[in-house]
């Protein structure tokens, strides 16, 4: 879709299958050690105002999300994949510029007979 005169453009941020180790999940031996964990996010970006500069301060910067999101995961344990795709999805609403983010965070490594088990959440900034 196109912006129409007058309303506000949007760009699209992408991280895609991020893939770090983190200690999540509520049964005894997920406690005890580390598993891997599948990580996309997906932000609509409000774009700026007036001619584009080369300059990464005018935009969002996946780089600062990437290691906001490893920051997050050495801070400890999660019980459940539906509280880190909430808390990636806060860590990317911080910016005021994004509009929308949808994350998706799968753990791999759960069952055998299938490539991973997860959710998908989409948050908007009101």
């Amino acid at each position: 879709m196109f912006a129409k005169p007058g309303e506000a453009k949007l760009y699209r941020i992408l991280v895609r299958d991020l893939v770090l180790k983190c200690l999540i999940g509520i049964h005894a031996h997920e406690l005890l050690a580390p598993q891997r964990v599948r990580i996309n996010v997906e932000m609509a970006v409000l774009e700026q105002a007036g001619p584009l500069s080369d300059d990464i301060a005018n935009v969002v910067s996946y780089e600062d999300v990437i290691e906001g999101i490893k920051k997050m995961l050495a801070e400890g344990h999660i019980n459940l994949v539906e509280t880190l795709a909430e808390k990636i999805a806060a860590l990317c609403l911080v910016d005021e510029r994004v509009r929308l983010v949808r994350v998706r965070a799968e753990k791999l490594d759960v069952y055998a007979e299938a490539a991973s088990v997860g959710i998908e959440i989409e948050r908007r900034r009101d």
